[in-house]
C-alpha cells in the first residue's frame, strides 16, 4: 500500500504532466498556425508523451493501492513569438519537470518507498533525456541565421515518430 503522503505527491505529478501536454499542445497549434509543420508535429507528440507519462502514473497508484485523481488542469498560454521562443520554453520548462520529479522521488525516499523510488528513477532518466533534447534544439535553432535554415529543421523535426 502506498503511503497518502506519496499518493498525493503523485497524483500532484499527474496534473502537471497533464497541464505540460496542454502547454505543448497550444505550441504545437501556436507553430502550425505559423507554418511550421514539421515543429508542430514534434511539439503535438510531446504533447501526447505528457500524456503517457500521467497515465503510467495513474497506472503506478492503482497497482500500489492507492487513488490517482484527476484535478483542475490550469489555463496554458497561447502566444509564442519565434520558433526559438517556443523552444527556449519548452527547455525552461523541462527543467521545472526535472525540479518536480526530483522532488517525487525526494518525497518517496522519505517516506521509505523503495518500489516508488526505483519506479520514478525510471522517470529521472526519461527527464533527463527530454530536458538535453530541448536544449540540443535549443542550441541548433541558435545557430540558424536564415530562414532557409529554420525551415530545415522544422522538417527535420517533422520526421519524429
Amino acid at each position: 500500500m502506498i503511503s497518502e503522503k506519496l499518493q498525493n505527491a503523485i497524483n500532484e505529478q499527474i496534473t502537471a504532466e497533464m497541464w505540460s501536454s496542454n502547454l505543448y499542445l497550444s505550441m504545437s497549434f501556436y507553430l502550425k498556425s505559423e507554418g511550421f509543420d514539421g515543429f508542430a508535429h514534434w511539439l503535438k507528440l510531446q504533447s501526447q508523451e505528457e500524456l503517457t507519462h500521467a497515465y503510467d502514473l495513474a497506472d503506478y497508484l492503482a497497482k500500489r493501492g492507492g487513488a490517482a485523481k484527476v484535478d483542475k488542469i490550469d489555463v496554458v498560454p497561447q502566444g509564442w513569438g519565434s520558433v526559438l521562443e517556443v523552444f527556449e520554453h519548452v527547455y525552461k520548462h523541462e527543467c521545472h519537470v526535472s525540479e518536480l520529479i526530483d522532488n517525487l522521488v525526494n518525497v518517496a525516499s522519505e517516506v521509505k518507498d523503495k518500489a516508488s523510488q526505483d519506479f520514478l528513477w525510471g522517470y529521472v532518466r526519461e527527464q533527463v533525456e527530454e530536458e538535453a533534447t530541448a536544449q540540443g534544439i535549443v542550441d541548433k535553432l541558435k545557430r540558424c541565421n536564415d530562414q532557409a535554415s529554420i525551415l530545415y529543421m522544422d522538417d527535420k523535426l517533422g520526421a519524429r515518430q
